[in-house]
């Protein structure tokens, strides 16, 4: 029985290891996943959606059934254009669940045949959020435990911290 695919979106400035889990996670119930990047010039990212495609590349290179992709417009006119099935979104928290249930309906109004599907993250991870981790390497604090070993590289890099 084939699973599918699912897009998994958001701007991922930077990749952490909660974004891991779910592409981990989520390969379980589907065939393939698109990680799909979102400039997302609102959120005023710290790296440019070319660097967050090749931290992201570099990340999942690994994962043979995992692609990754820079998407703009609808999110629904991509997942179709992209033969999707569903789009993976991460609940950490009440405050993540209002706003991820309002985009869940206005999505399924916009194209009824693309289903969310929302996955809790790992105990481990329930904290996590890419904004703490800028905040924390900002600050020359150890981000090792939060992201993988290339974005750990990249937030030095960015920051000027050894």
């Amino acid at each position: 029985m084939s699973k599918h695919t699912a897009i998994y979106p958001g701007t991922f400035d930077p990749f952490t290891n909660g974004h891991l889990d779910l592409v981990r996670r989520g390969l379980r119930m589907f065939d393939n996943i698109i990680v799909a990047i979102a400039p997302s010039i609102k959120k005023n990212p710290l790296f440019s959606t070319e660097e967050r495609l090749s931290i992201a590349r570099e990340t999942l290179k690994e994962y043979r059934n995992v692609s990754i992709e820079i998407f703009e417009g609808l999110l629904v006119d991509y997942v179709a254009k992209r033969k999707g099935a569903a789009i993976i979104r991460g609940l950490r928290a009440v405050s993540d669940f209002e706003y991820e249930l309002q985009m869940a309906l206005m999505n399924r109004r916009l194209s009824s045949e693309i289903e969310t599907v929302f996955m809790m993250p790992s105990e481990e991870y329930s904290f996590l959020t890419a904004t703490i981790v800028k905040e924390i390497a900002s600050l020359g604090g150890d981000v090792s435990s939060l992201v993988p070993p290339n974005v750990e590289k990249a937030l030095k890099s960015r920051f000027g911290k050894p």
